[in-house]
């Protein structure tokens, strides 16, 4: 299915303000489709040829729906759309006519006009119309409740009309706003509940205020009942701003262990403050587990920095170890050992700054790949570089990858470059870019620097690594399999078991060594036979 913006590009020569105008009307109508008790359709006049578009549509959730079948991508033109022409061209709501029937469904027909107001605030021409169509099937003598809500419903269709609704979002507000099921608050110009519904009664119940709310002044209520003075200021001045025609954000009321979420829209028809509308829904079982989760996340973020300091204190440990170690073999066992503690340690750290279970990998990699360096021979530079990102991954599958690229990379350093071929490569083109070449000599090759390269990319819910050098190659007759060597035995177990991929080891297609990882990203992956 085609988005609104699509449609409209592609049917419409709607500018693109209106058109985001229209995305706003689409992103918080479904108020004026609970309060009328009926569907909204989002009309666009397709170009000069008398027919419209329906490009959104809204179900109430207070009423059943007039349609069935949806509405968008549907054209329609004649006598059908007779209503929305009179909306559009004179700029007026429409309600005249007789209900009509889908099928054994009887509607009535509405339209409002879709204005953008102009730079200078003035009303702009009519870009778009809405239906309101109300399936009838259900119909009988309304009540209390429902008698405001179709008055509320009438001022907002007024205020689509004017381009006044809906209000602009404020910065880092979501779509998660109190409803009209959860509570609805209609005040005077003065401030004054004139209705509550009897979920807000409710709500505000909660929050310790037992008496009706019907001719209290709701800025002060808020003031009173709020149990941080500073909140309840700031609750009170959103209603005082919507009864001046502003649209102020949302705020929260905490009293007597309950939490209150409270929106403000201002009600204007026609241009006139005539009061507000307050929604309010009853958040405290949200916030509570808010609350839990935070004390749960911080204890995980506590947990992940102590096992860091315990690793950095083992690798510190076996530092000291090795410095005391007379055999070189063990010397460098105990280094080994090392390097591979404070690789784990790394992604602990990065886990103890992170708001979940999950890290940024690439910083961990380039801080690996930095350590590695240091093991070649202090006469010699490999150069390390990083292609493609890693992006987001979760802590299981961050420990045993970091530890693998530890090895690898390790591995290229130690075996791929030896001390004295690594120095000399990187003397000879030192010495080729300050010298150049002589008089009447033809120049030299280029001479490569020794590299190690790490790419990863993802591809159909899989992490494809590979970590390749332009070193000596591997040996003849080399085996993976069959390799003695600590290092790939640890880089096979942890590949192949707890991360679930695959690992190969080939020769590189210019030269040197390639090892070629595929690692699942998904939690339930098959384990990989080999």
């Amino acid at each position: 299915m085609s988005t609104l913006r699509d449609l409209a590009e592609e049917h419409t020569r709607l500018r693109p303000a209106d058109i985001d105008h229209l995305h706003r009307i689409a992103g918080d109508w479904q108020l004026l489709s609970d309060l009328s008790f009926a569907d909204l359709l989002l009309w666009v006049p397709v170009d000069g040829d008398g027919t419209y578009l329906c490009v959104a549509q809204v179900r109430p959730t207070t009423a059943p729906t007039a349609y069935l079948d949806d509405q968008v991508g549907r054209i329609v033109g004649g006598p059908e759309v007779a209503h929305l022409e009179v909306a559009y061209r004179q700029g007026r709501i429409w309600r005249e006519g007789d209900p009509v029937w889908y099928g054994d469904v009887p509607a009535r027909h509405e339209a409002i006009p879709v204005r953008l107001r102009t730079a200078d605030g003035e009303a702009g021409e009519v870009v778009a119309v809405v239906g309101r169509d109300t399936n009838l099937s259900t119909a009988r003598t309304p009540s209390q409740l429902e008698l405001n809500y179709l008055t509320t419903a009438d001022d907002l269709a007024q205020m689509i009309a004017d381009g006044t609704f809906p209000p602009p979002r404020h910065p880092g507000e979501t779509t998660s706003a109190p409803r009209v099921g959860d509570g609805l608050v209609r005040l005077d110009a003065n401030g004054k509940v004139t209705y509550a519904s009897p979920n807000a009664q409710s709500a505000y119940r909660r929050l310790g205020y037992a008496s009706h709310l019907v001719g209290e002044d709701l800025a002060a209520l808020h003031r009173r009942l709020a149990g941080d003075p500073l909140e309840g200021t700031d609750a009170a001045n959103g209603i005082l701003a919507a009864l001046r025609g502003e649209a102020p954000p949302r705020r929260e009321i905490d009293a007597r262990g309950a939490t209150m979420l409270t929106r403000a829209l201002p009600l204007m028809p026609a241009g006139v403050p005539i009061g507000a509308l307050v929604l309010v829904r009853d958040i405290t079982e949200v916030r509570r587990r808010d609350r839990a989760l935070m004390t749960k996340d911080a204890t995980i973020r506590e947990i992940h920095h102590r096992v860091k300091n315990n690793l950095q204190t083992v690798a510190a440990l076996l530092r000291l170890q090795a410095r005391r170690v007379a055999m070189p073999e063990a010397r460098v066992a105990l280094e080994e050992s090392v390097r591979r503690v404070a690789s784990i340690a790394l992604v602990h750290e990065t886990l103890s700054m992170s708001s979940d279970e999950a890290v940024e990998f690439d910083g961990i990699v380039d801080r690996v790949a930095s350590a590695a360096t240091e093991v070649a021979a202090a006469e010699s530079t490999v150069g390390m570089r990083r292609r493609g990102s890693f992006g987001v991954l979760p802590a299981e599958i961050a420990t045993s990858l970091v530890m693998v690229l530890n090895e690898l990379l390790l591995n290229a350093v130690e075996h791929g470059f030896p001390p004295a071929e690594a120095a000399e490569t990187t003397e000879a083109a030192e010495t080729t870019e300050m010298a150049g070449p002589a008089d009447g000599a033809e120049p030299p090759g280029p001479v490569t620097r020794p590299e190690v390269v790490v790419s990863a990319h993802r591809f159909r819910k899989q992490l494809h690594v590979s970590v390749a050098d332009n070193g000596r190659g591997l040996p003849p007759g080399f085996d993976a399999e069959q390799s003695g060597r600590l290092g790939l035995q640890i880089v096979r177990a942890l590949v192949t078991g707890e991360l679930r991929g695959s690992i190969e080891l080939r020769d590189g297609a210019e030269g040197g060594t390639e090892a070629v990882l595929v690692v699942p990203l998904a939690r339930n992956a098959p384990r990989s036979p080999s």
